[in-house]
């Protein structure tokens, strides 16, 4: 009598289903946009859900709210934000049972959402985080019988073999997932054309090569923003204050480290003696070694000592993540004279603002496969910015050594790089202006020129 009974549940559930998969036809013109991560720090994605939005296809942007999204992507009326629930790290068993129960309840919770979602004609997805995201999207693609678009950024068994080593089993459990479940795609972005090409070789995957661009509101920042941003974080950063501060001149002043306002004008000018402002920006995680700026400053440092005239330097890193605690205590034993560093948490607006009014980046991002390209470095190219870059494989696809900026392979080479880029500073000669103007020489397709090329013919193929 149970068995019948739960033959007939059986039964009954997949007639259900058989039903509403007939009825549940596609949405012409609804995209799912889905990354198993956090929108806000997903610039690629929100990129995605603006350009379809702006070409009047109604968007369901799905991810992770851990960090507000763009103003730009919260505004638009064809966007529509999807949250799914963050989950608490389980702490019961050994770390093996602990990601297996993890994986099951996402898979859950992220098919559940999806299937409660008006049925796209496509979606389209961030690898990685792959597992089980690409599964779960199959299937749901399968429900409803869309299309589905997988965005390579990198690979995701290549981040895990960070902590785990390349012959772990859960890393080569994850590398057969992923070539597994990205066959199963109907059209493949990616970042590069070395990861083109390693997605056809090694996974037979066909690809097309989107490189990321900045957005339009990545640019050189006009000296009265400049100072509104640093009076700004002036109010909770020491760096940003103005160091000398005579009797006749108050703070009340609207004086930063940078810039300063004449009271009577009204006019803002760089303030003499400034420090050089050097910005980088992370994740904080396994793939970028932030002891080896820390050493090329603490060498900077000594150069300075030894009597290079050299320009004070306030550092600035900007992001979060699970290695940052670690950093920073790293940071608070360093005893600088000259260097000030600085590791605030920006709003999305003023990243874009702080990367405009920078004298030099500095890219510490190494790929995990040797196949993708920081996003960092693209935006602070879209700022006329030139960088410092730690070399890996297919880096020349972006940073032009000693064009757009220069390239090193350890703390010394670094070092020695800003001591040259530095000399002489702020004289408009030497080769920061000389990058600054190759940058702002170089036309390049922005990114909606860019996205109109090669990704709406794949959407207007889906309809």
């Amino acid at each position: 009598m149970a068995a019948g009974g739960a033959a007939l549940a059986v039964v009954v559930l997949l007639s259900v289903l058989w039903c509403w998969w007939r009825r549940a036809g596609r949405a012409a013109g609804r995209v799912c946009v889905a990354v198993l991560g956090d929108l806000g720090r997903s610039p690629r994605m929100q990129y995605h859900a603006l350009s379809l939005a702006r070409h009047g296809r109604q968007v369901s942007l799905l991810g992770y709210l851990q960090t507000r999204p763009h103003r730009d992507v919260l505004s638009s009326g064809e966007i529509q934000v999807v949250p799914v629930s963050e989950l608490r790290s389980l702490r019961v068993g050994p770390k093996l049972f602990q990601y297996v129960v993890k994986v099951v309840v996402q898979t859950v919770q992220l098919l559940h959402t999806m299937l409660r979602m008006e049925p796209p004609s496509c979606v389209l997805l961030q690898n990685p985080p792959g597992l089980p995201s690409i599964a779960v999207a199959w299937l749901a693609c399968l429900f409803w019988r869309s299309k589905l678009i997988i965005d390579w950024h990198n690979y995701g068994y290549t981040i895990m073999s960070l902590n785990h080593g390349r012959n772990h089993p859960l890393v080569l459990i994850a590398k057969w997932y992923e070539k597994l479940f990205g066959r199963l795609s109907d059209y493949n972005l990616c970042v590069t054309d070395a990861m083109k090409e390693d997605l056809w070789v090694n996974c037979n995957i066909r690809a097309v090569t989107l490189y990321d661009r900045p957005a339009s509101y990545f640019k050189e920042t006009p000296l009265e923003l400049q100072h509104q941003l640093f009076m700004k974080l002036a109010q909770d950063y020491e760096p940003f204050k103005p160091q000398h501060v005579t009797e006749s001149v108050s703070w009340n002043a609207e004086r930063s480290a940078f810039t300063e306002r004449d009271e009577k004008s009204g006019d803002v000018t760089r303030s003499r003696g400034r420090p050089a402002l050097l910005i980088s920006s992370t994740s904080w995680t396994e793939d970028e070694d932030f002891s080896v700026l820390l050493k090329a400053l603490e060498d900077y440092e000594q150069y300075i000592n030894e009597g290079v005239k050299l320009p004070a330097l306030v550092c600035v890193i900007t992001g979060k993540g699970p290695l940052k605690e670690y950093y920073n205590g790293l940071i608070q034993k360093l005893h600088f004279k000259h260097i000030q560093i600085c590791t605030p948490w920006l709003e999305a607006e003023d990243y874009p603002v702080l990367l405009g009014s920078a004298d030099l980046g500095v890219c510490l991002h190494k790929s995990s496969s040797g196949l993708d390209l920081p996003m960092k470095v693209v935006d602070m190219f879209g700022c006329c910015l030139p960088v410092c870059a730690i070399y890996f494989e297919c880096l020349h696809e972006l940073v032009k050594h000693n064009e757009n900026g220069l390239i090193f392979r350890d703390s010394d080479e670094l070092a020695e790089q800003l001591k040259i880029l530095f000399l002489g500073f702020p004289t408009l000669e030497g080769k920061l202006h000389e990058f600054r103007k190759n940058l702002r020489a170089s036309r390049q397709l922005s990114w909606d020129e860019s996205w109109d090329q090669t990704v709406l013919p794949l959407f207007n193929q889906t309809e």
